[in-house]
């Protein structure tokens, strides 16, 4: 039995782990029950592409919001908040203050992708 080792860990959002289950899968020719599970579910909820993804990532790095880190941005890429009110749910779980103007700021870059 194999003893994976962890070398590092970085933030990632639905669309990348997607695209990390595709490389997995066509590796290893199948996936495992709890893989396949993944895909199920990143299939259904993971709509927007790798390009727009990335895209909405440097745009959210370049507003350079002090306490938002990438763990926060991955999260708001995942979850697509439409207004300041969802988007204080989500940070609401983690110990992050965000000012007001600052939330606008990132809803208004989240907009351009809701379609």
């Amino acid at each position: 039995m194999s003893k994976p080792e962890i070398v590092g860990k970085v933030p990632i959002n639905v669309v990348e782990l997607r695209q990390e289950l595709k490389a997995i899968k066509k590796r290893d020719e199948e996936l495992t029950f709890r893989g396949n599970k993944t895909e199920e579910y990143l299939n259904d909820f993971a709509k927007m592409s790798k390009k727009d993804a990335d895209e909405m990532v440097n745009k959210l790095r370049k507003l350079n919001i002090t306490r938002l880190k990438e763990e926060f941005i991955q999260k708001i890429v995942d979850l697509m908040p439409a207004s300041v009110a969802e988007l204080k749910v989500i940070l609401q779980g983690y110990t992050l203050s965000v000012k007001n103007e600052d939330m606008t700021k990132i809803i208004k870059v989240v907009q351009e992708y809701l379609k």
